[in-house]
């Protein structure tokens, strides 16, 4: 999302004097007469009364744009040090549009601001911030947040406090978590690791929500690294922590068994049975894949719990997902593995990983050694011919 300059060539005065004016039309208690106490007064005051426009129906929203955009425009003529309640009032009004086109027309008022601000500005962070709230009102996160690498290239110049970024990934990931929830997932992940060893029992609610989030995501299969979180480590123990478990390395039964156990438990974090139940299988086929190049229908049938007619179609979802390259034979009812993503990646994986490379570099030595004997052999026929 682009965030257009502020085209607003007018003095200052004069403008603000312009919005009084207009703010006065549109029945807001305000006087017409500018402040004696100079710009930044009046500014105060026209700011504290501006959502008056979002009650008006005489106005197109361009019109309340132009409106806003001037108000912008006089915003970021304010020194830095006696901006900021300016700033932050302002930001509190945009949030209040219900309507979607204006909500639509703060979303553009907030993102001119914030590329207008100086990007050493820690004002910006806050600015920031309501975009992100006024974006989940017109379904437009998207525009302003694409990633949490874009997101720490914004702050690059002027990085957020530790305690202001947590509750920006909070807000996020609660933005996120029902229209994207992979992404919400990553939030979630990196505001775990915001936390330190000294302050980790603290973030037991976001810890909470993180797993929750990466185990409902139907396109996140690598729960491992959570468990290396320290927020995570302090859940050891407890119900949570122990179903986080079962889905990093335990098959079918395993869950099935715990479900059992704790029903309401898996219920009340709003995880949905049926799909955890597919989530399972696919993490548990990928297992097998692991430790068997071959695997026959019915092994399938039995250690997934499917019937006959469900292996294929089974099959063909694994597929889709790519972690795992195989080729199914119909008629033998066999599926062969070429290979699959590690479901956990620890010291055994890392063994064959070298081991893989060594394997790799012994062969390419040896193609070196050949290329360099058939060279050489060239060589000589030449000198003799």
């Amino acid at each position: 999302m682009q965030g257009p300059a502020v085209f607003i060539e007018a003095d200052f005065d004069d403008q603000a004097q312009e919005l009084r004016q207009f703010m006065k039309q549109l029945g807001a208690e305000i006087s017409v007469e500018k402040s004696t106490k100079g710009i930044e007064d009046d500014l105060h005051k026209i700011i504290g009364v501006c959502d008056v426009c979002f009650k008006d129906n005489t106005h197109s929203p361009e019109e309340i744009d132009a409106v806003l955009n001037s108000i912008v425009s006089i915003i970021v003529s304010i020194p830095l040090e006696r901006g900021e309640n300016l700033i932050l009032s302002f930001c509190d009004k945009m949030t209040k549009a219900k309507e979607p086109n204006l909500a639509r027309v703060c979303l553009q008022s907030l993102w001119r601001l914030f590329s207008n601000l100086e990007v050493t500005s820690p004002l910006r962070y806050h600015v920031y911030y309501h975009l992100v709230q006024v974006a989940k009102q017109v379904n437009q996160v998207k525009e302003v947040f694409t990633g949490v690498e874009q997101l720490k290239a914004q702050f690059a110049q002027c990085p957020p406090s530790n305690e202001q970024m947590q509750k920006l990934y909070r807000l996020l990931h609660e933005v996120l978590k029902d229209t994207n929830s992979e992404l919400a997932s990553k939030v979630m992940i990196e505001l775990l690791g915001t936390y330190t060893a000294e302050n980790a029992s603290y973030a037991r609610e976001d810890a909470m929500k993180c797993i929750v989030t990466a185990l409902a995501d139907p396109n996140t299969f690598l729960l491992d690294p959570l468990l290396s979180l320290k927020p995570v480590r302090f859940l050891e123990g407890e119900l949570i922590h122990d179903l986080l478990s079962v889905f990093v390395s335990e098959k079918l039964p395993s869950y099935l068994e715990f479900y059992k156990h704790h029903k309401e438990f898996v219920n009340s974090q709003g995880l949905n049975h049926e799909q955890n139940i597919k989530k399972m299988r696919l993490l548990s086929f990928m297992q097998l894949a692991e430790s068997n190049s071959e695997m026959s229908f019915q092994q399938l049938q039995d250690e997934l719990q499917i019937n006959a007619e469900e292996v294929e179609p089974f099959i063909i979802e694994v597929l889709k997902t790519k972690l795992v390259r195989a080729r199914m034979d119909q008629r033998a009812r066999k599926v062969h593995i070429s290979s699959t993503m590690h479901r956990t990646f620890g010291r055994p994986q890392w063994q064959q990983l070298h081991d893989l490379l060594l394997s790799w570099k012994t062969n390419l030595s040896h193609v070196q050694e050949n290329i360099k004997r058939v060279a050489a052999a060239q060589m000589e026929l030449s000198q003799r011919q």
